[in-house]
């Protein structure tokens, strides 16, 4: 039996897409992410048929570029969005996209204009990622995963000017996300991603009410239905730079019995760009592995028998049937060509271990 295969979310856009990525800034310039912000934001409000035709379009092309490169479980590519974080945080109440505030994110890594919370976090009535997914389910008969940015995640990528309270900032962003995942869930969707990688940077709030906030964006989905979680430990904005300040490496073991406790399925981790001690893998007694067996920021293509390597390095310390093989985290920075190449021998190397 070979392992099952399944990407993070992101995919590469193609050039007729009118949605930028967040990470393509004008290098050397001042520019720290707020002029794609405005546009995501203006293309959302135009909600135009042609711009509709051009998301679709793309979306088909990510999904059968995946699924020709083996893809077992493939994701919407994320085609609609700057980013997997401010996509959905246009569609709530309580966010203002036109007076956006720069802070500095990721320990210093780097600085964004970002959207600003001003009043209460609240649903609002219309649901739009079931729309994204029945779109994308349309054109396989593979299941389609979702993705939706968690708690802890959103409040580190957006300014607070409403809560006094962070706990209860997450808990109604949780009770807004969960809203989304019950209209993904009620649409047939049977792979529901939550990215919480500031799990991985901030371990102490993720122990103190983020696993909590995370069970609680699941709360009232049917067991038939993959709750699944991505943490990653942060990528720059730029292939090949390897002095990125990425989050500590015993964030890993010192989150695994918290996550395993919870009510997740399936815990997707990166190792490619930077090996775990793969005793790490022992944590997870209840928990399905989704293992990063392909890095996200690295030109240099692994090729297929180092991941089968790896992979079966991996296999030694968890079963088979809780092993599932991923790039490390979304794959847009690469390109269509370099990501296909990876996907490819990633698959070749799952069916061969």
């Amino acid at each position: 039996m070979a392992l099952q295969t399944t990407c993070i979310g992101a995919y590469p856009k193609p050039d007729y897409v009118p949605m930028r990525d967040w990470f393509q800034v004008k290098k050397g310039l001042t520019d720290t992410g707020g002029e794609v912000t405005r546009r995501a934001t203006e293309l959302q409000n135009e909600d135009s048929e042609k711009t509709e035709a051009l998301y679709v379009r793309a979306t088909k092309q990510a999904i059968e570029d995946q699924v020709s490169s083996g893809i077992t479980i493939p994701t919407d590519g994320e085609q609609r969005r700057e980013n997997y974080i401010h996509y959905h945080c246009r569609h709530l109440n309580g966010f203002d996209f036109k007076d956006l505030t720069t802070r500095v994110l990721r320990d210093g890594a780097y600085s964004a204009e970002l959207p600003t919370i001003r009043s209460k976090i609240t649903a609002k009535d219309h649901h739009f990622l079931d729309h994204d997914y029945k779109i994308a389910q349309s054109f396989t008969d593979l299941p389609v995963k979702i993705t939706v940015p968690g708690p802890t995640t959103v409040m580190d990528t957006c300014a607070n000017e409403f809560y006094d309270d962070e706990r209860q900032l997450a808990f109604d962003l949780a009770d807004a996300m969960n809203h989304e995942i019950r209209a993904l869930a009620a649409a047939g969707c049977k792979y529901i991603q939550v990215d919480e990688p500031l799990f991985a940077r901030n371990v102490e709030r993720a122990l103190d009410y983020g696993v909590e906030c995370l069970d609680r964006c699941f709360d009232g989905i049917d067991e038939s239905v993959n709750r699944v979680m991505h943490m990653c430990c942060g990528y720059p904005g730029h292939l090949d730079d390897h002095e990125y300040h990425k989050a500590d490496r015993s964030s890993y073991f010192r989150l695994a019995r918290a996550i395993d406790n919870s009510s997740i399925n399936q815990v997707s981790l990166e190792d490619a760009h930077r090996h775990n001690d793969l005793s790490l893998l022992e944590k997870f007694q209840n928990t399905t592995v989704i293992f990063g067996a392909v890095a996200i920021a690295q030109s240099k293509v692994e090729t297929v028998e180092e991941i089968t390597t790896r992979l079966a390095d991996a296999l030694k310390h968890i079963d088979k049937t809780r092993l599932i093989a991923a790039p490390d985290c979304g794959l847009a920075m690469l390109g269509r060509e370099l990501a296909m190449e990876k996907l490819s021998n990633m698959c070749e190397a799952a069916n061969q271990v």
